[in-house]
């Protein structure tokens, strides 16, 4: 396919409500930040445009997550890269990253200006990113490195673990620093329905909102596209398909993915074992979210 057909999706329900007060807290919070630490899955889809005016006043650091994940060859943003003046950025794997987030956060605070709060020794740096982004897993790892202290916040695989702005949370003695957890906030409207589907696909977005039939078929369409085609022989495909019906078929039968479904006949009702599309479904993107279909950047 050369294109894919969103058929007239509309992302405003993609919105949860709680984000909007999630939204008003972080840009209350941001009046006391000296450094923003952006956390994203994708370099340029899973930032959010709402927070850029932001961004423009305040020294930023880009934190990109799961770049064992990303394909090496394509590369949009390289580390340095900070959308504005008095920006840094990170980008690399996940292991060396938080080695790098608080010296580069304080020679970025003293080199500017800290507005209101120049008396103060204290560095206080808001975490800000879509839903799923690895926040708190950042701010439990600067934890884990510079005190020796385990976890502050609660983590998980899916989004909506932080709903709320938490209270300050130090990571650093030398110099004193203290991060904010924030809640995973996306844009009140997404720029496109393709953006929110990156989005959904990463896991910022909930599979039920946007359906894992069609989050599947995009999925597809996109590892076709980049010519990544692992899933052939991980699902033992033939060859390379272009509809995601035949793909489910497969993933279903190699997983063993089937339910039981009741059928009303003439004579009773009778238990068949029909394959479970909607479970192979929401299989293969397990499979993508943990690099066992290649490694993929979908920007």
């Amino acid at each position: 396919r050369e294109r894919f057909e969103f058929g007239g999706r509309d992302v405003a329900s993609w919105f949860p409500r709680h984000m909007a007060k999630g939204l008003r807290q972080m840009r209350l919070a941001l009046r006391r930040a000296d450094c923003l630490v952006e956390r994203s899955h994708i370099p340029l889809s899973g930032r959010n445009p709402a927070l850029q005016e932001a961004l423009g006043i305040r020294p930023h650091v880009l934190v990109l997550n799961k770049m064992d994940l990303a394909d090496p060859r394509r590369q949009p943003v390289s580390a340095g890269a900070g959308p504005g003046g008095g920006s840094g950025g990170v980008t690399g794997s996940d292991s060396p990253v938080p080695l790098q987030v608080v010296p580069m956060v304080a020679r970025l605070v003293a080199d500017g200006p800290r507005y209101h709060r120049a008396e103060s020794s204290e560095h206080n740096i808001l975490v800000i990113g879509v839903p799923n982004a690895g926040k708190s897993s950042l701010i439990n790892s600067l934890r884990r490195l510079h005190l020796k202290k385990g976890k502050a916040t609660a983590v998980g695989g899916e989004p909506g673990i932080t709903k709320a702005v938490l209270s300050r949370i130090q990571v650093c003695e030398k110099p004193l620093m203290y991060l904010v957890d924030t809640p995973g906030v996306l844009p009140p409207r997404l720029g496109d329905v393709e953006t929110g589907m990156k989005l959904a696909l990463c896991g910022a977005i909930r599979d039920h909102l946007v359906g894992e039939d069609v989050m599947a078929d995009y999925l597809l369409y996109t590892l076709n596209k980049q010519q990544q085609f692992r899933y052939v022989q991980r699902y033992g495909l033939g060859q390379p398909c272009d509809h995601v019906e035949p793909l489910l078929k497969h993933v279903a039968l190699s997983q063993g993915r089937t339910q039981k479904v009741k059928v009303l006949t003439g004579t009773g009702n009778v238990n068949m074992m029909m394959l479970n599309y909607p479970a192979a479904a929401y299989k293969f993107l397990r499979d993508f979210r943990a690099g066992r279909l290649g490694r993929v950047t979908l920007d």
